[in-house]
């Protein structure tokens, strides 16, 4: 069924329990605004401290808005992006918009203004929504986008150059429209990371939606006891599918303004959260934190706290082994997946396989794995090739790129384009993108067991290994490593660290630097290729 008559089925069930708080610790004001207070605050963005609201509310600001929609002719097929932080309207919103048979086209918030505007031209965007965040990135480009599309306005001061979201939603019922919707009608495009170039436009129907949220609650066990602490940004694949596990459960969920140890655990202490999706850097920085004596476990209230999992990117075993020093109650999972595929959970550890800590994990609930040749054919267990993932979580296509489509989707399968291996228990292991494989000498480096070995020194905060070019080896391994703060190493020290991994394995280059990552937490590599090829180019021409 679609994924809207979740939230219809909810009202029903808990329309007056609350399913929905936002948090903001940086907020001057520090009331703490309930729902029955909720439509006195309008219009949104307003710096509070805490916002909650219903199951009602929720679809009732779902239903304004899809009303509003329809009321400016859009139909089945259209298209409305989101351009907006997490707050607490932006899910209603999204949900406003797939009540109208329309697609939700959800908009990284890092976006520059051409990368706005060739979104919203790849996609065919009718409407756009924005936040008070990106009027300066909007204006730049508002003559050329607002031709031939609605642009609106959410916050408060609406510029000239678009409409008020607030005033004209007040105005609109707030009764559901009831469009019919099926299983394989369009509901959303996703964007890529756009490492390779700009971001494609993945398409995505009601099946692999509300897929998501079996695979989720399939994994992790929702009950409607369950509070949900979801800090990563909801543009992403990640943060809302893992929500729709509390979507399916009819249980509370928080939305987390920020990222620093403190608000995490304070979120979860005063919340009363059970289940906390982290990224490996905010994992770092709290255990940083409580081995610093910054923070003391013991200050929060955190028995209740009964799952962390990771994703996103690959997860350092050393780190994992390091929380349960911690934290030995508590259960830990792994989700792997991409936009490709609705996000996480095409693979996963599963809860009860921690033994297993470093795989990726096993076929994810309704989804079927296999690993490839560069001809195609299945590799032997042990042996690295492409990991193919097939399931009704998969994509219809890239809209709009029949070529890009036709080089990923193979009868059904989808080549994620990362390199993994399968160990004798039928556990996946990442070994890292294709793209990042390191060929130096003629032999194949994988970054990824590199950067693992690395993460062992206790004064390793975070570490990016990428190949760098070299007229005799055509590459050679150069590791990036931000250092923990307050701590040491020089060149030789970590040279002499890393005489624990293969010779061939061993990075030529050290380099200390701050890694940097994008809101999803994954390590953006081009970043650093970009910064570091030139210096060793420079560095080879002197040479020379």
């Amino acid at each position: 069924m679609p994924i809207t008559e979740l939230l219809e089925q909810n009202c029903k069930m808990y329309g007056n329990d609350i399913c929905l708080v936002e948090i903001n610790p940086e907020a001057k004001d520090k009331r703490r605004v309930t729902w029955k207070e909720y439509e006195l605050i309008e219009p949104s963005h307003a710096p509070y401290y805490r916002r909650e609201i219903t199951w009602n509310v929720f679809n009732e600001k779902a239903n304004r808005f899809a009303n509003l929609l329809l009321s400016r002719g859009i139909t089945k097929g259209d298209k409305v992006a989101i351009l907006l932080m997490n707050c607490l309207e932006w899910l209603p919103i999204y949900f406003g918009i797939l009540k109208t048979g329309a697609l939700a086209v959800p908009l990284n918030f890092r976006y520059s203004s051409s990368e706005i505007e060739y979104c919203l031209d790849l996609s065919e965007t009718d409407i756009l929504i924005f936040g008070p965040e990106f009027i300066g990135r909007i204006e730049e480009i508002a003559d050329r986008i607002s031709t031939n599309r609605l642009l609106l306005f959410f916050g408060e001061n609406c510029p000239t150059f678009a409409e008020d979201y607030n005033i004209l939603t007040a105005d609109c019922s707030s009764v559901s429209p009831n469009i019919a919707l099926t299983d394989k009608e369009d509901a959303a495009i996703y964007f890529s990371s756009g490492t390779t170039g700009f971001p494609k436009a993945i398409l995505h129907n009601h099946e692999s939606l509300m897929h998501s949220c079996k695979v989720e609650q399939n994994h992790h066990g929702q009950n409607r006891n369950d509070v949900f602490l979801c800090i990563p940004p909801l543009y992403h694949t990640g943060a809302k599918m893992h929500w729709f596990g509390s979507l399916l459960s009819g249980s509370r969920a928080v939305l987390l303004k920020g990222t620093k140890p403190e608000y995490i655990l304070d979120a979860v202490s005063k919340e009363k959260c059970t289940i906390v999706w982290l990224l490996v850097p905010w994992a770092q920085d709290i255990l940083e934190a409580l081995d610093s004596g910054r923070l003391k476990a013991e200050d929060y209230e955190l028995s209740q706290w009964r799952l962390m999992h990771i994703g996103a990117q690959p997860v350092p075993p050393s780190l994992i082994r390091h929380w349960k020093d911690y934290f030995p109650d508590h259960l830990y999972d792994t989700n792997y997946g991409l936009s490709e595929s609705i996000g996480p959970g095409a693979v996963h550890l599963g809860v009860e396989n921690i033994h297993k800590v470093g795989a990726i994990g096993i076929p994810g609930y309704g989804w079927e794995t296999k690993i490839i040749d560069p001809d195609g054919v299945p590799v032997n267990r042990g042996d690295v090739g492409e990991l193919c993932v097939k399931g009704p979580g998969v994509m219809t296509c890239y809209y709009n790129d029949k070529k890009a489509t036709e080089e990923v989707l193979k009868d059904g399968w989808l080549l994620t384009g990362d390199m993994a291996k399968q160990d004798e228990d039928g556990f996946y292991y990442l070994v890292d993108r294709k793209k990042d494989v390191i060929i130096s000498g003629g032999e194949n480096l994988y970054p990824v067991q590199i950067e693992d070995f690395i993460r062992t020194h206790n004064a390793v905060h975070d570490v990016a290994v990428i190949g760098l070019p070299d007229k005799r080896l055509g590459e050679i391994a150069a590791a990036i490593i931000e250092l923990k703060s307050g701590m040491t190493c020089s060149e030789d020290e970590m040279n002499l660290f890393c005489t624990g991994l293969p010779r061939y394995k061993r990075p030529r280059k050290i380099i200390f630097d701050d890694i940097p990552r994008n809101p999803t937490g994954k390590i953006e590599k081009p970043v650093l290729r970009e910064r570091y090829q030139v210096h060793r180019l420079v560095e080879a021409e002197v040479n020379a």
